[in-house]
């Protein structure tokens, strides 16, 4: 891939830079900045060059069209309170607004154009309706860097076909992860350990097919060892189930048998009568959830049992939290991981965790994030990069 360095001399260059500022929020207040303050470094490498920055970024699901809710304003308002100083947003995202924001510009600068998804041409499956959008947001810049690894696995106008119009190069996030993920997945340390957790089973599909060929050990926790378990004949109760994933995660344990793979799987949960904060917690054996109760987290035993096969790891793959850890009663499972990567980490392996709620996480819960080689920005395209796949956005770059 290009680097910011490929692309010469910036003094003066308008360089369009796609970052991934897909942010939860609180009403307008973001209550996790990560993603925000993993864009720094970039931003500030351009800046500090002379160049003119003009941020282009998502937040949400907007239906292709304006939406207040949406709006990136706290987003630029956070950034300018990181960099000390203030970020415009335009209040479009081509049109006069934009065009007059750039034109605005002083070497050194950084702007934000308005929520990407307000056009409904980011997202089209129509290569000369993203090709269109593209051409505008290419007409506002000199050169292209793509920072917003979040995003790289989306054919998207703004990540694919932008790149192809400008001079591009890779932001420092994106060269960082990209290097990250692949040492996990080409020539791993070994013992190599993936940590596979979150809701469904059909999400992690690719990656526990993949990981067979590959993995040392599979532990796995979240909303999908519910599956696992009913695979393995045991009654779940209320738990989060996807029955038509059983067949298919009996295919998977037989396989990794078959490939001397260890699965790990936990021998006791938290259950709780429903889905809230204040539920009372009940620890369980796996063989003895009452039809009435929903697992929520992993038990004690299976948070020491998952600890001990990580921390003796060389290489540590988190992608996924154990349980509920929004909820206290439910978290101690996803700090237990967590602490178990930062000791494996200790003990000189290096570890990664995949993203999204993992990442959110780790902040949540208190973590050091210096204690984890590597926080990936980007849950679905670590995903897919653990898979194997092709990503479009760091596919284009490297043409």
């Amino acid at each position: 891939m290009k680097t910011i360095d490929d692309l010469g001399d910036l003094r003066g260059k308008r360089v369009l830079v796609r970052s991934d500022f897909n942010v939860p929020l609180d009403g307008t207040t973001i209550t996790d900045d990560g993603r925000i303050r993993a864009a720094l470094p970039t931003l500030t490498r351009l800046a500090d060059a002379g160049a003119k920055v003009v941020v282009t970024a998502h937040l949400g699901r907007p239906k292709g069209e304006p939406d207040p809710k949406y709006s990136l304003a706290p987003a630029a308002a956070r950034l300018g309170e990181l960099l000390g100083k203030p970020v415009a947003l335009a209040a479009d995202l081509v049109g006069p607004s934009a065009q007059q924001v750039v034109a605005d510009l002083a070497d050194g600068d950084v702007a934000m154009l308005e929520n990407v998804r307000f056009d409904a041409r980011e997202t089209s499956k129509d290569d000369a309706e993203r090709g269109a959008l593209a051409d505008e947001l290419a007409a506002l810049a000199d050169a292209f860097v793509s920072d917003g690894f979040g995003v790289v696995h989306r054919k998207q106008a703004s990540v694919y076909d932008v790149a192809q119009r400008l001079p591009h190069a890779a932001g420092l996030l994106v060269v960082n992860e990209v290097a990250s993920l692949r040492r996990a997945t080409d020539d791993p340390a070994r013992p190599y350990v993936v940590v596979l957790g979150g809701a469904k089973v059909s999400d992690k599909l690719g990656v526990i097919s993949n990981l067979l060929g590959k993995a040392d050990r599979l532990v796995i926790g979240g909303g999908m060892l519910y599956t696992f378990l009913a695979a393995q004949g045991f009654s779940v109760g209320t738990s989060l189930l996807e029955a038509d994933q059983v067949s298919t995660v009996k295919g998977y344990l037989a396989d990794a048998a078959a490939r001397g793979v260890e699965i790990v799987l936990p021998v006791d949960t938290i259950v709780a009568p429903a889905f809230a904060a204040d539920a009372p917690a009940t620890v369980v054996a796996v063989d003895a959830i009452p039809d009435d109760q929903m697992g929520l987290d992993i038990g004690p035993e299976s948070a020491e049992l998952f600890a001990s096969k990580i921390v003796d790891a060389k290489t540590v793959v988190w992608n996924g939290p154990a349980g509920v850890f929004e909820f206290e009663a439910f978290a101690a499972g996803t700090r237990a991981v967590a602490q178990a990567l930062v000791d494996a980490g200790t003990n000189g392996a290096f570890t990664i965790v995949g993203g999204g709620d993992s990442a959110a996480a780790v902040r949540l819960l208190g973590f050091d994030e210096a204690g984890f080689g590597h926080i990936s920005t980007g849950g679905g395209a670590s995903l897919e990069l653990l898979e194997g796949k092709s990503l479009p956005g760091i596919a284009v770059l490297e043409s």
